[in-house]
């Protein structure tokens, strides 16, 4: 192929242009699942949450995908029917689900607007409010996930073979830089006394928004990509998803120990980030901001370190001992967090770093375990999966501090609860082991680098 005829994602400069396009996406999608980690204490007194509502707030997001199974639809309706339409479809809830839960924290929603008798009509021990938060948070949570596999199987398109671990580094880096901002700038756009706690949540819903829009004009980019690199009809049809393929998929031993070592990790970081600020502020007696300042250095750690991982693991490999030592440090900063009072800037920093380790090497691993046209099955399983962890455990996470705490107090005593996130780096710590011993004794590559030679 000649200079003139170069398919869009063999240029370099459009790669990475893609690649901040879809970033800013997962970004959104990140700020608005984090914003309300530093609303916590306004979203209780506001109202009158318990501990067990807000983690039934935060599990709500991972229903859909978890007994739904709608991340492994949405992977197989992906490999089925494209980029274009599946990334459109998921997105266009992602950002329903965000707007409705603006409403339903909205001062006009609360005085009686629109839905707010109907949900005062059923189950009136939760809150008019609450009901439709969690609606909202229930379609955000049925797009968010497979729009992450969009994301995902956009970038195995425009990077195979060409800096692909950096590429998912960076994605990752996206998604953390979304946390970051959420855990900077909602507390201080909610106030210490919670005025702004609508403005806070609209600011996170618009933001979704606008990440639909950014979606519709990399639709135009994959449109074109693909009329340059020729899809045929025959080439289309021998790939068409079976439910068989699933099966095919699971059988892979190896691909389940990262499933496992997936949802494991992630249950031990995404809810422990969704307490951390209340935990910090309880622990340390630091305010809000204070706590979501705190928090938001893992984030930005990870926005950093997950792109040089990356760019290690696509010229060294080792990406199954990273899993090790990642998930090594996830048990033993939990383990600080539940029996020590060291300061939490230099573990909350060390748990940047697990948190970098892991996703820079497990997710690009996947080209190694899957075929390309059955990748977003394969990540839809992963998701979905990681949701059954992202649902049940922040649930257990406010029933534990609601047993270990009764009567509600002030201060909140979070030892039992870092207990259990650091038996979930235990878990992550043994599949990580199992993943590098079924890799050398059958050779799938997890090991090697991943750029071409």
């Amino acid at each position: 192929m000649n200079k003139l005829n170069k398919a869009l994602n063999d240029s370099p400069l459009l790669r990475w242009g893609v690649l901040i396009l879809v970033g800013f996406v997962l970004s959104v999608n990140y700020y608005f699942y984090d914003a309300f980690s530093t609303l916590k204490d306004l979203l209780l007194k506001e109202f009158n949450f318990t501990n067990t509502d807000y983690g039934l707030f935060v599990s709500f997001y991972s229903i859909p995908n978890t007994f739904l199974l709608m991340a492994i639809i949405g992977g197989a309706i992906l490999d089925r029917f494209g980029i274009r339409r599946t990334g459109f479809l998921f997105i266009f809830l992602m950002t329903l689900g965000a707007l409705l839960t603006a409403y339903g924290a909205s001062d006009y929603y609360s005085a009686g607007g629109a839905g707010y008798n109907l949900m005062s009509s059923f189950l009136p021990n939760y809150s008019p409010e609450l009901k439709m938060m969690l609606l909202g948070r229930f379609f955000f949570g049925l797009g968010a996930e497979t729009s992450i596999v969009v994301v995902s199987k956009i970038l195995v398109k425009w990077f195979k073979g060409k800096n692909l671990a950096l590429a998912f580094g960076l994605k990752v880096g996206f998604g953390r830089l979304g946390t970051f901002a959420a855990l900077q700038l909602s507390p201080v756009v909610a106030g210490v006394d919670g005025t702004g706690l609508s403005t806070a949540i609209w600011l996170a819903g618009v933001l979704v928004l606008i990440g639909l829009f950014a979606f519709m004009i990399y639709m135009l980019l994959d449109a074109k990509l693909d009329k340059q690199i020729n899809f045929n009809e025959n080439a289309q049809e021998t790939e068409k998803f079976s439910w068989g393929d699933i099966g095919v998929i699971l059988t892979n031993r190896a691909f389940v120990y990262i499933v496992l070592l997936c949802v494991t990790f992630y249950s031990a970081v995404f809810p422990f980030v969704s307490y951390a600020p209340d935990f910090f502020a309880d622990k340390f007696g630091y305010t809000a901001i204070q706590s979501g300042q705190v928090t938001s250095l893992l984030p930005i750690g990870t926005a950093f370190f997950t792109p040089f991982f990356g760019f290690i693991i696509d010229r060294y490999g080792k990406s199954a001992t990273a899993m090790i030592i990642g998930s090594l440090l996830l048990l033993a900063l939990h383990l600080t967090f539940a029996f020590t009072t060291l300061s939490p800037y230099v573990p909350v920093i060390f748990l940047g770093i697990a948190f970098s380790l892991v996703p820079a090497a497990m997710w690009p691993s996947m080209v190694r375990l899957v075929k390309e046209s059955r990748i977003g099955t394969a990540y839809g399983i992963m998701y979905s999966v990681q949701n059954l962890g992202l649902w049940g455990i922040p649930l257990l996470a406010g029933i534990i501090l609601d047993k270990t705490n009764p009567g509600n107090p002030e201060v909140a005593d979070y030892t039992a609860t870092m207990i259990m996130f650091a038996g979930l780096g235990l878990l992550g710590l043994v599949f990580s082991l199992l993943l590098k011993f079924d890799d050398k004794r059958k050779g799938f590559g997890v090991e090697l680098p991943l750029n071409k030679k």
